[in-house]
C-alpha cells in the first residue's frame, strides 16, 4: 500500500476486491463523494486520483463499462455518473510509473468503452417510447458525451482515438435529431481543442465525416440541424485550405445545396462565409486551371513546331526514299513485263515448232506411203504402232521411276543418315569399350564381430575334423627345390617357344612380302637389274612395300567427302582397316604382321 493512503479510497478497494460483479459497480459511485470532498486542482485532489488509480479503481471503472445496467440497481443512471467519475479521475492524473501504457493503452480503452456505452444509451432512447424514458435515456447519454469531452479535452492526443473510433462515427450517422445535435457538439468541441487532429486521421475517417455532415444538409430540413453542420463545416473551412479544396471537388454541388435550401433559415452569416470561402476556393481553382491550360498550349506549341522543323528536315531525304522505291516499282514493273513477253514469244516459238514438226511428221507419212507397195501397208503400220507404243511405255516407265525417286529421295537419304551415324556410334562405343580399364577387384564389405567370430569358429572345427599331415623339415626342403626346378624348367619351355613363335611370324611375313612383291613384278623379258636389286637385298622388299603403303595413303586422304561419312569418330591418322586391307594386304614392317 502507499504512504498515507487515504482509508476511504482503500476501505473502498478492500469492498470492490471483495464483492461481486453485480455490487462493484454501485460501490465505485462513492468515488464521486471522495473527490468532492478535495477542491479541485489542489494537491489533495491529485493524491486521491493517484491513489485510486493505484489502487486500480479506475480500471474497475472502464470494465463494469460494458456490463447491462438494465437489470442493476439505479439503471443506466448508475453508468452514466460511472462515466463521469472515470473522466474525472483522468483528467489532472499524472502518472510517473509505466507513462506510455497509461497514455496509449489506458486512456484509449476508456474512450472506447465510454463510445460504446453512448451506442447503447442512444440506441435505448431511440426505442423507448415513454417520453419519462426518452428524457432518462437522453440525460445519460448527454452525462456520456460530456464525460468523454472532459476526458479528451485534459489529454488533447485522445481527439485522434475519438476520430478514428467506430463507435463514433456510428453515434454520428443517426436520423435522431437530439443525439445527433448531441455528436455534431462533441464534435465541435473537438475541432476546438485539436483541429490539427482532422488531417492526422485516415483519410477514409475524414470522408466519413465529411458524408455525413453534407448528408444531414441535404436529407432535413431542421434549421438546427442545417446550423451545427453548416457551422462545422465553416470551422472545417477556415482551419485548412486542404478541407476546402476536399469539399468543392468531393462535393460539387454542395454550394447550390447551401444556397438553396439554407438561405434565410436563421444562420446567414455562417452560411455566407462558408459560401464565401467556396467560391473563393472555386475561382482560385479555375485560375489555376486557365493558368495549367495555358501551360499546355504553350507546350503542345512548341512541341508541334519542333515536330514540324523535324519533318521539315527530314523532308529531302523522304522525297529521296520515295523516288527510290518509285524507281524500284518501275523497275519491277518492267521487268516482269518483258519476262510475260519472253514468256509468250517463248510458247509461240514451241507452238510453231509443234506445228512444224507435225508438218514434217505428215509429209514423212505421205513419202512413205509413195514408197511402200500396197500389200506391205499393214506391216508397216503395225510396226509403226508397234514402236509407238514401246516409245510410249519407255517415257512412261521413265517418268513413273523418277516420280517414285524422287518420293523416295527423302526417305533414301535419311536411311544413309541413319546407317551412317549407327555405323559412327557403334565405333565410339566399341572404342570406348576398348579403352575403359576395368578393375577385377570389387570393394567387399567388412565382416563384422559377429560373423568374424563364427568364421574362427568353423575353421577351427574343419581343422579338427582334418587334421593336416605331418612334415618333416629335410622332406618339405626336397619339396621346395623340386617346385624350383620345375619352375626354371616351364620359364626356360615358354621363353624357347615365345622365340620360336616370333622367329615363325616373322618368316611367314617376309614370305608373304615377297609373295606378293612377285605377284606384282614384271615379267621376265620386261624385268631390268632395279627389278632384280629388290629381290637380292633383304630391306628392298620393305622400302617398296612401306613406298606403296604410303601412296594407298595419299589416295585416301584425297577421296571425296561422301567417301568418309562415319569417319568423325575414327582418329586422324588412322586409316581403316578394311580399306587398307584392299588394296596393301599384309606389310611386314619391323618384325610385326
Amino acid at each position: 500500500p502507499m504512504a498515507d493512503a487515504d482509508p476511504r479510497v482503500l476501505l473502498l478497494a478492500r469492498q470492490v476486491a471483495e464483492s461481486r460483479d453485480e455490487d462493484v459497480p454501485v460501490l465505485l459511485l462513492k468515488l464521486k463523494e471522495i473527490l468532492n470532498s478535495a477542491s479541485s486542482g489542489s494537491k489533495e485532489s491529485k493524491k486521491l486520483r493517484k491513489e485510486i488509480h493505484y489502487y486500480d479503481l479506475t480500471q474497475y471503472c472502464i470494465l463494469v463499462l460494458r456490463q447491462d445496467y438494465s437489470r442493476l440497481p439505479g439503471g443506466w443512471a448508475t453508468a452514466a455518473q460511472l462515466a463521469e467519475i472515470l473522466s474525472h479521475c483522468c483528467v489532472g492524473l499524472e502518472v510517473k510509473e509505466d507513462p506510455e501504457e497509461f497514455y496509449k493503452k489506458f486512456l484509449p480503452s476508456a474512450i472506447d468503452n465510454l463510445l460504446f456505452l453512448g451506442r447503447r444509451l442512444q440506441a435505448r432512447f431511440i426505442r423507448a417510447i415513454k417520453d419519462e424514458e426518452k428524457k432518462g435515456f437522453l440525460h445519460c447519454f448527454h452525462t456520456v458525451t460530456d464525460a468523454i469531452c472532459w476526458l479528451f479535452g485534459g489529454h488533447i492526443q485522445l481527439t485522434e482515438c475519438v476520430l478514428q473510433n467506430d463507435h463514433f462515427l456510428q453515434l454520428l450517422i443517426t436520423d435522431d435529431i437530439e443525439t445527433a445535435m448531441i455528436m455534431m457538439s462533441v464534435l465541435h468541441n473537438i475541432l476546438k481543442v485539436n483541429s490539427p487532429a482532422l488531417l492526422c486521421v485516415d483519410e477514409k475517417f475524414l470522408h466519413s465525416v465529411l458524408d455525413e455532415l453534407v448528408y444531414k444538409l441535404s436529407s432535413t430540413t431542421n434549421p438546427v440541424i442545417g446550423n451545427a453542420a453548416t457551422k462545422l463545416l465553416l470551422l472545417l473551412a477556415k482551419f485548412s485550405q486542404q478541407l476546402v479544396k476536399l469539399l468543392t471537388t468531393r462535393y460539387k454541388g454542395l454550394k447550390l445545396l447551401l444556397s438553396k435550401q439554407w438561405t434565410g433559415k436563421g444562420f446567414d452569416r455562417d452560411l455566407s462565409q462558408l459560401l464565401d470561402l467556396l467560391y473563393l476556393e472555386q475561382s482560385d481553382r479555375k485560375e489555376e486551371m486557365q493558368r495549367q491550360h495555358q501551360a499546355a498550349c504553350l507546350i503542345q506549341a512548341t512541341w508541334k513546331g519542333f515536330q514540324t522543323r523535324k519533318r521539315l528536315r527530314k523532308l529531302p531525304q523522304a522525297v529521296t526514299a520515295l523516288q527510290r522505291s518509285f524507281r524500284a516499282k518501275r523497275k519491277q514493273e518492267l521487268q516482269h513485263f518483258k519476262k510475260q513477253k519472253e514468256d509468250e514469244a517463248l510458247k509461240q516459238e514451241m507452238q510453231l515448232q509443234r506445228q512444224r514438226a507435225m508438218r514434217h511428221f505428215h509429209e514423212r507419212q505421205l513419202a512413205l506411203l509413195e514408197i511402200i507397195h500396197a500389200s506391205q501397208m499393214d506391216k508397216h503400220i503395225q510396226e509403226m504402232e508397234g514402236k509407238s507404243a514401246l516409245t510410249i511405255q519407255r517415257f512412261w516407265r521413265g517418268y513413273r521411276a523418277r516420280r517414285y525417286f524422287h518420293q523416295q529421295k527423302q526417305s533414301l537419304k535419311e536411311y544413309k543418315a541413319a546407317v551412317t551415324i549407327q555405323r559412327a556410334a557403334c565405333k565410339f562405343i566399341e572404342k570406348r569399350r576398348k579403352k575403359r580399364a576395368l578393375s577385377p577387384w570389387k570393394d567387399t564389405k567388412g565382416l563384422a564381430d559377429e560373423q568374424r567370430l563364427a568364421l574362427k569358429q568353423k575353421v577351427d572345427d574343419y581343422i579338427k575334423l582334418h587334421p593336416a599331415s605331418q612334415m618333416s623339415e629335410e622332406m618339405s626342403k626336397e619339396l621346395h627345390v623340386q617346385a624350383q626346378e620345375k619352375l626354371a624348367q616351364f620359364l626356360l619351355r615358354s621363353s624357347l617357344d615365345r622365340r620360336a613363335a616370333q622367329r615363325r611370324e616373322t618368316l611367314l611375313a617376309q614370305v608373304n612380302t615377297d609373295v606378293e612383291l612377285l605377284m606384282n613384278a614384271p615379267g621376265l623379258a620386261e624385268s631390268t637389274e632395279k627389278d632384280l636389286s629388290i629381290f637380292m637385298s633383304r630391306s628392298g622388299p620393305v622400302a617398296a612395300k612401306a613406298k606403296q603403303s604410303h601412296i594407298t595413303m595419299l589416295k585416301y586422304t584425297r577421296w571425296p567427302w561422301w567417301k568418309k561419312l562415319g569417319d568423325e569418330f575414327v582418329e586422324g591418322d588412322v586409316i581403316p582397316d578394311e580399306a587398307l586391307t584392299a588394296e596393301l594386304g599384309t606389310l611386314f614392317i619391323g618384325g610385326g604382321k
